[in-house]
């Protein structure tokens, strides 16, 4: 079976294998588990109550992703995110989510565009109140929202594990700094040129939006180790 295959058939979220995959990748971004840490398949298996087949078959698709190392004769280990990992990844989003930007401002529909104006009214009046977590939730709904109004499955896939590889540092990003003030104004720039169907200008202000959370990661030391 190729590396595409393997990746659709786990990473279908009602399977079983799916499921385990899931669980598995988000314990490991969310810091569940931390760097260099084994991964030991009996334990994985118990915890989730499946037999050890599905979880082996997790880990070598998360070998494929980078996130995790398997040593023959020896096991599985967490392998985090590198300071370049972490670089290479906000680049790389820089420049699809411009794309995306460009493209939800010739796709998006009524609908998205009235749900991304109340996301960028909701985080303003969170910003305002001090209501840090539920900021944070708006955050990353107004990427959701602009990701499925590129009306693209490909692009929307790409982002949505970028969007979430970086998820920890992004937030601890957004906390340091008054970075939060900056965030919600670029948001609300990028709804603008979107609602007025600029895509060039779109994808200009989402490609910078992206490369100021990742200058703000350098300017504050951010510690990603166990990333």
């Amino acid at each position: 079976m190729d590396t595409a295959s393997v990746q659709m058939e786990v990473t279908d979220k009602y399977s079983l294998r799916g499921r385990v995959y899931n669980r598995i990748r988000e314990d490991i971004i969310s810091g569940k588990y931390k760097k260099n840490e084994e991964l030991r398949e009996a334990m994985i298996a118990g915890e989730l109550g499946v037999s050890r087949t599905p979880v082996r078959e997790a880990l070598r698709q998360l070998e494929l992703e980078g996130l995790v190392a398997i040593v023959p004769n020896k096991g599985a280990y967490v392998k985090g995110f590198t300071d370049k990992d972490i670089h290479d990844i906000f680049v790389i989003r820089s420049l699809l989510e411009g794309l995306c930007a460009r493209w939800a401002a010739e796709y998006i529909t009524p609908e998205q565009m009235k749900a991304m104006e109340e996301c960028v009214y909701l985080s303003e009046f969170h910003l305002e109140h001090g209501n840090v977590e539920q900021f944070m939730e708006q955050d990353s709904h107004f990427h959701e929202i602009m990701y499925q109004a590129s009306h693209s499955d490909m692009l929307q896939s790409l982002l949505t594990d970028y969007h979430h590889y970086v998820k920890r540092v992004r937030e601890a990003s957004i906390s340091a700094k008054n970075r939060s003030d900056y965030t919600n104004i670029e948001h609300r720039n990028i709804m603008l040129a979107i609602k007025e169907k600029n895509g060039e200008k779109a994808e200009k202000l989402a490609h910078e939006h992206i490369l100021n959370s990742m200058k703000n990661i350098g300017d504050c030391n951010i510690e990603i180790d166990n990333i």
